[in-house]
């Protein structure tokens, strides 16, 4: 790729160099001459059967070096039965089966292999050669010293196209259908964890294996809860008297109300830890924990008695609450020595 020709226009030497790693590639994927070269160098493939550089695929240099990356070389799969596509389902799930697992049924609209034809297209289940390409999948072009290989656009890359069309099909091997799965989504998954049905995806070509379905999670926000990995949070909110004196709360959790003793003194927006409350880890044992906030809520429309008993509150801690003997604008004043 460094010294490809297209990244190096007019470049004499890096076409040179081209041209060696070809015939390297050449020597290499022949065992003779590998041999002949193991044995006696360079000299030993020189003038064998010519340098041979114009009847190098380029297409197959890229594919044997990198075909395992990007799904596998094209010389393998050509003529033969290709595996069918994957498909994707959209599941969504509530926080509480997110959280401990659920077993669902779905329906997936997909097609599926034809059984007049068993997947190949053809009437007589037989599949001539294509005329186009003679069998290859692919056609080939000369391009200055090298030949590029492309697929044919007659055969789609197969090799070989139907005489004789099944009816039930037209052709294409396969018939649209609605099948219902039964899935079993883990305890733990969240917005985004793909659940693999293996060989439930569409067929493949000429009655190749079928692809994979993948169950995508999208988990429905929670009135109460809201999960970080596998920490569940959630706020509680407390009165004055509860904050200042202390309590025993019944704090919801994903396993039912619960007990949680609020020490005298708690202030607002205290964070208490409820252990192995949390979500379930994924496919391990173990739970996350619950973090619980507690919030002190003001009193609102007092009555009478209630506000002078807070007023005597407020003289005993020392507070001027009378909002008439300094306002607020006073107090600046005096701040500001006015």
């Amino acid at each position: 790729m460094q010294y490809h020709p297209d990244r190096n226009p007019g470049d004499a030497e890096a076409e040179e160099k081209f041209k060696e790693a070809s015939e390297a590639y050449e020597v290499l994927s022949d065992g003779d001459r590998r041999a002949r070269y193991d044995r006696f160098g360079h000299e030993g493939v020189a003038g064998f059967g010519g340098s041979g550089f114009n009847n190098v695929n380029i297409n197959d240099i890229f594919g044997e070096i990198f075909g395992d990356i990007f799904g596998g070389g094209g010389r393998g799969r050509r003529g033969g039965r290709n595996r069918g596509a994957d498909l994707r389902y959209n599941l969504e799930l509530t926080f509480e089966e997110a959280a401990f697992g659920t077993d669902v049924t779905v329906k997936i609209p997909r097609p599926k292999r034809c059984d007049e034809c068993d997947g190949t297209g053809s009437k007589s289940r037989q599949r001539r050669a294509c005329a186009t390409c003679g069998g290859a999948g692919e056609v080939r072009f000369t391009q200055g010293f090298f030949a590029v290989a492309r697929t044919c656009t007659q055969c789609g890359g197969a090799g070989s196209v139907v005489a004789d069309p099944c009816k039930s099909c037209r052709g294409s091997g396969k018939t649209e259908s609605v099948s219902e799965l039964s899935v079993k989504i883990p305890a733990g998954v969240d917005t985004g964890t793909r659940v693999r049905l293996a060989g439930e995806g569409e067929p493949g070509e000429q009655g190749g294996p079928p692809g994979d379905l993948y169950v995508v999670v999208h988990v429905k926000e929670h009135p109460l809860f809201h999960r970080e990995e596998f920490e569940v949070f959630c706020e509680v909110p407390i009165s004055f008297v509860q904050a200042a004196l202390g309590a025993q709360l019944d704090v919801p959790t994903l396993d039912g109300l619960v007990k949680m003793k609020v020490p005298e003194g708690t202030q607002s927006g205290k964070v208490f830890r409820l252990k192995g409350k949390g979500i379930p880890h994924l496919q391990s044992n173990g739970r996350g924990d619950q973090h619980v906030r507690v919030v002190v809520e003001t009193p609102q429309n007092l009555s009478g008695k209630q506000r002078e008993l807070l007023t005597k509150f407020a003289e005993v801690s020392g507070e001027d609450v009378n909002p008439q003997s300094r306002s607020f604008f006073g107090k600046v004043k005096e701040l500001l020595g006015k």
